[in-house]
């Protein structure tokens, strides 16, 4: 039978030498490592790759130097898989011919080289070593410990690698200190890769070179909205106020995170020029953006601020509206008292027929603290007094919570609410029963029902 399979190895087609091959894998004979090895040289390189395969179930002595041999192969598939059995196989006899490996054209067997290295037990002896096995294994942060030398490899890297490589290698560059990164940071914001450019703007925001601001605010008009979000951080931490014309330009990008970064940036920047585009922004879709807008207000100051934070007293979200109380009270602890609070009301009158609990609720509060009276139906905005007509001193705080954004809040409160029994509960649960969510429409329905 052997000597049949040695003649269909160097007799028969290609569809028979593999089949041969992949049946001598299977057998556990020692008389097929012969056969094996004799693969090795088969003039196709599928045979020799899974010939050299199959030798790493034998364990067996006399293939270590054939497979040193195939390392040498001109394909890079064959020498993969050599480099990968000779690392299984254990003999330190591979450990030369594999460091030498560490050299190779084709990455992918590099790195074979390297993970079968490490099986052995090899640690690199010089630093020309140390870099080639670090590359190899693709671990390119450790290049940051060997110095100049190992930074060199990594701007190399960064110019020549793969997307991902030159990702980790901007990173990577970026914890370094080397008067050569700001430059390669420059480049590497022409790099096709959005998440290369994203890194180098990151290094060169981290840097703060007023030198590099120029090429950095090209990058807020790119494409990615993660790379024009990183642009942002970048020229405010390279430009500082010099950087205030473009973010205020930022303030209408397409993308809500950009937007919002704008306004983060520009209230930290501390220029009142930026107060005009944050007033516009007030009324932003985003509620993110809004909350931003409206802090980044109350840092800058200035009454020109004051008319678009009083209405977002009455914003639908309540981190809105508490934003804006306390931009206003950091403005001016007595701005309910100024001229500009007045051209408000009508937006303030406006919102008590607004189709939103909430909003009218805050409307009819806002009225009170302005000291406008205002004739409002108890059934559409309750009130104080309402409120204070009820016998159970936990009420108020249930009639609150019923309209909370959390669900499980406005839920529990439903049910609170029905067990009180509380007649002047009515007009809430009423304008509660067009609650989003079913459970709460349930109990809202349980509680109106053990009212009568």
């Amino acid at each position: 039978m052997i000597w049949w399979k040695y003649q269909q190895l160097r007799l028969g087609s290609l569809k028979t030498r593999l089949a041969v091959v992949e049946k001598l894998a299977e057998t556990f004979d020692e008389k097929a490592v012969s056969l094996l090895i004799l693969a090795l040289d088969d003039k196709h390189a599928e045979v020799r790759c899974v010939a050299a395969k199959a030798l790493v179930r034998y364990h067996d002595r006399r293939a270590v130097e054939p497979l040193i041999h195939v390392l040498s192969d001109a394909e890079p598939l064959a020498r993969a898989a050599a480099a990968e059995t000779l690392g299984r196989l254990g003999d330190p006899l591979a450990v030369n011919p594999l460091a030498a490996v560490l050299r190779d054209a084709d990455p992918v067997v590099r790195g074979i080289a390297a993970r079968s290295l490490n099986r052995l037990g090899w640690q690199p002896v010089t630093d020309s070593q140390r870099v080639l096995h670090i590359l190899a294994l693709g671990s390119l942060y450790q290049l940051t410990a060997l110095g100049p030398e190992g930074v060199g490899h990594l701007l190399e890297v960064l110019r020549n690698g793969t997307p991902n490589k030159q990702f980790t290698a901007a990173k990577a560059l970026g914890e370094v200190s080397d008067p050569r990164v700001l430059p390669a940071m420059l480049v590497a914001l022409k790099n096709h890769t959005p998440v290369v450019r994203v890194a180098a703007l990151d290094n060169l925001a981290h840097l703060g070179d007023p030198s590099t601001y120029s090429e950095v605010e090209k990058l807020l008009s790119d494409a990615n909205a993660n790379v024009r979000l990183a642009a942002v951080e970048a020229v405010t931490g390279c430009g500082g106020v010099r950087a205030v014309p473009a973010l205020v330009k930022c303030l209408k990008d397409t993308s809500w995170e950009v937007r919002q970064k704008a306004a983060d940036a520009l209230g930290l920047l501390g220029e009142r020029s930026a107060v005009d585009g944050l007033c516009l922004l007030v009324q932003d879709p985003d509620r993110d953006v809004r909350e931003s807008a409206i802090a980044a207000l109350g840092q800058l100051g200035g009454r020109a601020a004051l008319l678009p934070l009083v209405p977002a007293l009455l914003d639908p979200e309540s981190v809105v509206r508490n934003a804006a109380a306390a931009a206003l009270q950091r403005i001016d602890p007595s701005w309910q008292d100024a001229t500009v609070v007045s051209d408000a009301l009508p937006k303030i009158k406006a919102a008590l027929k607004h189709p939103e609990y909430w909003v009218r609720h805050c409307a009819t509060k806002l009225l009170e603290q302005l000291k406008v009276e205002v004739d409002v139906a108890l059934d559409s905005v309750p009130s104080k007094l309402s409120k204070k007509a009820a016998t159970h001193p936990a009420f108020p705080v249930l009639a609150d919570l019923l309209f909370d954004r959390d669900r499980d809040l406005r839920l529990a409160a439903a049910v609170a609410m029905g067990r009180l029994r509380e007649p002047q509960a009515a007009p809430l649960l009423t304008n509660a029963v067009r609650d989003s969510d079913f459970s709460v429409r349930q109990a809202v329905l349980s509680a109106l029902t053990a009212l009568n």
